[in-house]
């Protein structure tokens, strides 16, 4: 028995001007995606209640309300079509105001066909994209950890600006990935990069590209970081230590969708997503003039926390497991045990350096212990764990930076000393590597 053929998709396009529902229904059906069109908030509410759209495209302001209107009916009443709001050129706070309720994305007038055609075609795989089986996955089971999955989920159907909150170590870069896989954008690239750990006169290079010749040592063609992302999401870590000029910069080429390569003449359209984190309070940035706060709000149009490892204690058994595990499958050899005092030590702590400092507390004892089970004695803390000293932010950066050493120095001492060996053992760029290297006074 044959398969029944694919249902095509099918559109709704939501526009008080005959000219504009024209042209986007004739760009639509170029795509083989039929539409059907209406010119008020009342007629889409009951063409969407009546049937199922793979896709609804609404203008800003209509006769009887606005798009952003019929945005947040669709979200009360759980319509999961894709819904992108047409806004007039340069209105950014209205496009800001549609990704926070809901929308899907958003196109401004005049409409770019280009710019429309790559939005459709991402609304369109949207429905089909599941998390794999075997994909990034955030673990535990306590309530901070589950509403954080289904934020995720949640955030991953949009092509909104998210930014990441939480103390370091705590596992930002995981959630940016798990918006990225479960999000429209999973075939395309990831790509992250730790804003702090470049150097400021190579930044607009890193990040925007440069032609052959435009410096000394450009010695060909570089497409950078917003390039090497098309199609994909690019993660900006630790986004808070950018300098103020590349704020600027970055504002541009957010709102633009455009970047210029260092040296070179023309504009070059670029199709990302952005996702940032940081450690640090971007508000306080912004109120002490460190920030820019329009910046502030394009970048952090969502915004998901993610909880310390000490509010979140009855997550370490099962990370703890699953580290060991991991762990042993690394070095060839059985997965190691837990005696019940070193359990009970890691029950009582309060990681002051969360899940990072829990795997490097377990890589520590996994070496320790030998062939023997773990023991209490086998596991190394930063003291006693407790409330006062967890809190105190200077004694936080100090431990973290004994860790962040320790690791350097041992990827440097087993690759006898060579940096561009170490530096891919620890997955960073030889210059990341040298500046780490320069700020911990390891030169």
């Amino acid at each position: 028995m044959s398969a029944a053929p694919a249902r095509r998709p099918l559109a709704l396009i939501v526009d008080d001007e005959p000219d504009i529902c024209e042209l986007l229904a004739m760009t639509l059906e170029r795509m083989n995606i039929p539409a059907e069109t209406c010119n008020d908030v009342t007629t889409a509410r009951h063409m969407l209640e009546a049937r199922e759209y793979s896709l609804c495209l609404t203008d800003m302001r209509l006769p009887d309300g606005d798009g952003l209107e019929l945005v947040e009916w669709m979200q009360a009443r759980g319509i999961e079509t894709p819904v992108a709001v047409i806004t007039a050129h340069g209105n950014v706070e209205t496009a800001v105001r549609a990704l926070k309720v809901g929308a899907f994305d958003f196109i401004s007038k005049p409409l770019d066909l280009q710019a429309l055609r790559k939005l459709v075609d991402s609304a369109l795989r949207l429905p089909k994209v599941k998390a794999a089986p075997g994909g990034t996955r955030m673990l535990g089971d306590s309530p901070a950890i589950v509403d954080l999955r289904a934020m995720i989920g949640k955030v991953a159907r949009s092509q909104a600006p998210v930014h990441i909150t939480g103390e370091s170590g705590t596992g930002k870069e995981l959630v940016a990935r798990m918006i990225h896989e479960q999000g429209s954008r999973a075939a395309g690239p990831f790509i992250p990069v730790n804003c702090g750990a470049i150097p400021s006169e190579l930044m607009e290079s890193e990040f925007f590209g440069h032609k052959k010749g435009a410096f000394t040592g450009a010695i060909s063609d570089n497409k950078g970081l917003f390039q090497s992302a098309e199609g994909g999401t690019l993660f900006m870590d630790e986004i808070g230590d950018l300098p103020l000029p590349m704020q600027v910069k970055l504002l541009r080429v957010i709102q633009e969708k455009l970047v210029r390569p260092v040296g070179g003449q023309d504009e070059v359209a670029v199709d990302v997503r952005i996702l940032s984190a940081t450690h640090k309070d971007l508000r306080e940035l912004v109120a002490n003039g460190q920030f820019r706060e329009d910046l502030f709000y394009r970048v952090n149009v969502i915004e998901l926390q993610v909880a310390p490892l000490r509010d979140r204690l009855e997550d370490v058994a099962v990370l703890t497991d699953h580290m060991l595990r991991r762990l042993a499958a690394d070095h060839g050899i059985d997965e190691p045990k837990l005696t019940a005092a070193a359990g009970a030590k890691l029950a009582g702590y309060r990681f002051p350096g969360n899940v990072r400092e829990l795997e490097n507390i377990l890589e520590r004892a996994v070496a320790l212990c030998g062939d023997a089970a773990i023991d209490a004695d086998d596991i190394q803390t930063q003291g006693a764990g407790s409330p006062s000293a967890t809190t105190t932010a200077s004694a936080l950066g100090d431990q973290l930076q004994s860790v962040e050493r320790d690791a350097i120095v041992k990827a440097l001492e087993e690759t006898r000393h060579n940096k561009t060996a170490a530096a891919r053992n620890l997955g960073l760029t030889l210059r990341a590597l040298r500046y780490r290297m320069q700020k911990l006074g390891l030169d």
